[in-house]
């Protein structure tokens, strides 16, 4: 039976490359972004279902959830993919961006985690995949923000694996280093970021981790460029 899958942040970059990896596995897919014209192409290119939403509203998080349920019936896996980021002085930023980052990249995979961990541990099975970053584990000057994010999302997410073991459920953290993708500043394909990782290096990683055996959990997977000096 294939696997039914939730992804957000599903339109561009590691999103996007991870959605088309899975369709070609065979996976059902609901593909969730908040760019419709964006999502809207992908999901159609992708017999996908498309759930434009933002991550950040606990109302179009819980309905994404049900619709796609009630869609194909059931649902294995969510990856929390959807993420922002800025970078400067802590000093230069505002506090209206100090919440935007929190909000996508926290709350979003709170929320998501939330509505979805009861319908997992119904059926006894499920699997949550959360996007975090190489700096989850580590600091860089200009990065206390989102840095910050990221180790609240591994944290909760680390929390979580605890929790909802006991009742089939992995808990699955991936951590990228530089990848080549919008989300720098700079269109993918950057002559600056020619050595990074691609979206395609990360999707490859996030669907290992979804083909584990069913007794085998993947906690954590590392990946870098090799010019990057970890």
């Amino acid at each position: 039976m294939p696997q039914t899958i939730l992804l957000t942040g599903a339109s561009r970059g590691i999103g996007r490359a991870t959605a088309h990896l899975l369709a070609q596995q065979g996976a059902n897919l609901a593909l969730l972004a908040r760019n419709t014209e964006e999502l809207t192409r992908e999901a159609h290119d992708l017999n996908a279902l498309a759930l434009p939403a933002d991550v950040t509203n606990e109302a179009q998080v819980k309905q994404a959830i049900e619709q796609t349920i009630n869609h194909y019936g059931r649902l294995d896996a969510i990856i929390c993919n959807a993420g922002v980021g800025s970078f400067a002085e802590l000093e230069n930023f505002t506090l209206d961006e100090f919440e935007r980052q929190f909000a996508t990249n926290v709350r979003g995979t709170f929320l998501l985690c939330k509505y979805a961990v009861p319908h997992f541990k119904a059926q006894k099975s499920g699997h949550i995949i959360g996007v975090a970053s190489d700096v989850s584990k580590r600091t860089f000057a200009h990065g206390t923000v989102y840095g910050a994010t990221k180790y609240a999302q591994d944290a909760l997410l680390g929390s979580l694996r605890k929790e909802v073991r006991p009742h089939g459920v992995k808990v699955s953290v991936i951590y990228p280093g530089m990848v080549d993708t919008h989300f720098s500043g700079e269109p993918g394909g950057a002559a600056t970021a020619h050595t990074h990782l691609r979206p395609e290096d990360v999707a490859a990683a996030i669907a290992y981790v979804l083909q584990a055996p069913a007794h085998v959990v993947v906690d954590e997977l590392m990946l870098h460029p090799l010019s990057q000096e970890w």
